[in-house]
């Protein structure tokens, strides 16, 4: 892999940035730099046929100034050390622009879990808690799901857990299940989170959303609740969506009700009726309002940003944009509004999911969405002003807030 391909390189270079801006001290910067603490791990599973196959898994405590590392746990075959470094760093910036008491962490096991029967999905969740169980906790380290884990395997996760330690412990997995210690509102709040960044930030732009287009690029969790949120809560247009296998564009709009249904059915939105196929990377070109990439990392790049002309961009994925592209966007005028502030609407409602746990008491949905409004709100807000103060590119402007909140812990805390 090269440097530039290189995840946690990339985010490495968008703190330097940060720190020449803030003129941080040598030895606070080297700190940021590098995760405070790495474990790798191998997990033994017993498959169905009952042969035995070793998977390769990962857990990354970033940073812990702000309180316990919080951060999801990523099934998939192309995992790496390097993007587990990279997502459990943008975690802390994401825990800070929000203000909630977490650092950043993450986790991940090389595999892919199509591959696997439920039997051996849960056998792989358990070995893995296994594999990490003196390494997390409530008051420690708290995973939730990310790409390709589900509540199911949290619950399992939560269970094995609470096995290991003798009582039942709800608090140290979120993105469980209702029945077992979920929080209401969880399931959406990552897309709704993004609304939330997104009508703030058509307001100070003058779109009308209710006129606007919008382009989503990843049909996963993310993609789908975007898709059905714009239309519902804004009335906007979904002209274009996407999948691993490409994209559909219809200028009149496409129904979500009837695009996750075909998408359920048959595997993918292609083929869908009354649409025109395309390339993933067309979408990212459509002449759209507001851009919602909600794949992977590294999907708008130096080579395609000069062609984007969507006025907003909403990063519901992590890591989607380069620094090059920042760069283009910015000088362009297309408003990037940050992975680590457009989607904390998961982390978010995930520290409201171990508030609830910790205290034993449970929230309405009204009351998760309420708390999660103003949540997203003030950390636009607080984003938007920085992002005015200092003229910076928008991610840049994130990355000010979210650094000086941890520098301020550390100082205070006595590292640096």
């Amino acid at each position: 892999m090269s440097e530039k391909q290189n995840p946690f390189a990339m985010a490495q270079a968008q703190l330097d940035k940060t720190a020449e801006i803030l003129e941080l001290d040598p030895a606070t910067h080297a700190f940021l730099r590098k995760p405070m603490r790495e474990l790798r791990v191998t997990i033994p599973v017993r498959m169905d046929d009952g042969s035995i196959k070793i998977f390769d898994g990962f857990r990354v405590q970033y940073n812990d100034a702000l309180g316990p590392t919080k951060g999801g746990i990523r099934w998939h075959p192309q995992e790496t050390i390097n993007t587990v470094r990279a997502l459990a760093a943008w975690m802390t910036w994401k825990c800070a622009i929000v203000d909630i008491p977490y650092g950043g962490g993450k986790g991940g096991i090389i595999v892919n879990p199509k591959e696997l029967s439920m039997g051996e999905q849960e056998r792989l969740a358990r070995g893995y808690i296994r594999s990490i169980g003196e390494f997390i906790g409530p008051e420690r380290d708290i995973p939730a799901p990310d790409v390709y884990t589900t509540p199911q395997i949290m619950a399992w996760m939560m269970d094995e857990f609470s096995k290991l330690r003798g009582y039942n412990v709800p608090g140290v997995i979120t993105g469980k299940p209702v029945r077992v210690g979920g929080s209401l509102g969880r399931n959406d709040a990552t897309a709704r989170g993004g609304m939330y960044v997104l009508r703030e930030a058509a307001k100070v732009k003058g779109i009308d959303l209710s006129k606007a287009t919008v382009a989503v690029q990843g049909f996963g969790n993310a993609g789908q609740y975007a898709h059905e949120l714009t239309t519902k809560l804004f009335g906007s247009k979904v002209v274009a969506i996407s999948d691993s296998r490409g994209g559909i564009y219809n200028p009149n709009g496409l129904d979500f009700e009837a695009c996750a249904k075909y998408k359920k059915e048959t595997g993918s939105v292609i083929g869908f009726p009354g649409s025109k196929e395309i390339s993933n990377e067309d979408l990212l070109e459509l002449n759209v309002d507001v851009l919602v990439p909600a794949a992977l990392e590294e999907a708008l790049t130096a080579d395609n940003a000069g062609n984007v002309k969507a006025k907003l961009i909403l990063e519901l994925a992590n890591g989607p944009t380069t620094p090059e592209a920042d760069a283009i966007f910015h000088k362009n005028g297309n408003l990037v509004l940050p992975d680590f502030l457009a989607n904390a609407g998961g982390v978010t409602v995930s520290y409201f999911e171990w508030v609830q746990n910790v205290s034993g008491y449970y929230w309405t949905l009204d009351e998760v969405y309420e708390r999660l409004d103003k949540k997203m709100t003030k950390a636009f807000q607080d984003f938007y002003e920085t992002y005015q103060a200092y003229k910076v590119d928008p991610r840049t402007a994130a990355y000010l807030v979210s650094v000086k909140r941890v520098v301020e812990a550390m100082k205070l805390r006595g590292w640096v």
